[in-house]
């Protein structure tokens, strides 16, 4: 699957079946379903799912919160818009 196909699955009502449980909450994310997002990668301690975890508490605004996950997944704040955030965080995971 490609970014393009991934980001054309938002319009069905269920994720493609194919995807980690890192794509899956950026999917749920892309819907606009913060909180499944949140609740899939809450419990995961991996580096991917720790970075999905501060790019989501960074678009909640909790950016304590984010800059801990990123610390924890080797990472730092980006300085793009969350949507540039998403994009390559998807592409990199696909």
């Amino acid at each position: 699957m490609d970014f393009e196909a991934f980001n054309s699955s938002l319009e069905h009502e269920v994720p493609p079946i194919s995807l980690t449980v890192q794509l899956e909450a950026l999917w749920y994310d892309g819907k606009g379903q913060w909180e499944k997002a949140h609740d899939l990668i809450n419990d995961l301690t991996d580096n991917q799912s720790a970075h999905v975890h501060a790019y989501l508490h960074r678009k909640e605004g909790d950016l304590w919160n984010a800059d801990y996950w990123y610390r924890r997944a080797g990472q730092q704040r980006p300085a793009t818009t969350l949507e540039e955030e998403w994009r390559a965080l998807v592409k990199r995971l696909l």
